[in-house]
C-alpha cells in the first residue's frame, strides 16, 4: 500500500508544502505511525531545526539565519502507559514539533530524508 500510494513520497512533499506556507511562528505538528515515516518527519526537522549545541567546537556552526525551523521542548511525544492501555493500536505512535521561523525554505533533498524510491525496490510502476 504504501508504494502504491507513494505515501513516503507525499509526506516529504507535503511537509516542504507546509514549510513554504507556515508564516514565521507557525507550527508543524506531525503524527507518525509508521517508522518509516517517522524517519522522514525527524531527519525533515533535523535537517531545518537548530541543535540544541553545536555538536564540535571546532567545525562552525550553522548560520542561524539558515534555520527555519526551530525544535519545540518536548516535541518527540509517545504513548503514554494509560494511553496504551486504553488504546494499544497507539503503540507505534509518535508525534514531532517545530515552530516556524523567519528563514527561507530550504530546497527538499528525498534521498536526505531517506526516502526510499519503493517503485524499484517493489517493481510497481508510477
Amino acid at each position: 500500500r504504501i508504494a502504491v500510494n507513494h505515501e513516503l513520497e507525499e509526506l516529504a512533499l507535503g511537509l516542504a508544502a507546509a514549510e513554504t506556507v507556515l508564516k514565521e511562528g507557525g507550527r508543524l505538528v506531525v503524527v507518525s505511525f509508521h517508522s518509516l515515516e517517522d524517519r522522514i518527519v525527524k531527519r525533515f526537522l533535523a535537517q531545518r531545526s537548530k541543535p540544541a549545541a553545536n555538536p564540535s567546537r571546532h567545525a562552525p556552526g550553522r548560520a542561524a539565519a539558515a534555520w527555519s525551523f526551530r525544535s519545540l521542548p518536548g516535541s518527540n511525544v509517545v504513548p503514554s502507559e494509560a494511553e496504551l492501555r486504553r488504546n494499544p493500536r497507539a503503540r507505534s505512535a509518535r508525534l514531532r514539533a517545530a515552530e516556524r521561523t523567519g528563514a527561507a525554505p530550504m530546497p527538499l533533498d528525498m534521498a536526505a530524508l531517506g526516502v526510499p524510491v519503493l517503485s524499484d525496490v517493489y517493481g510497481v510502476n508510477s
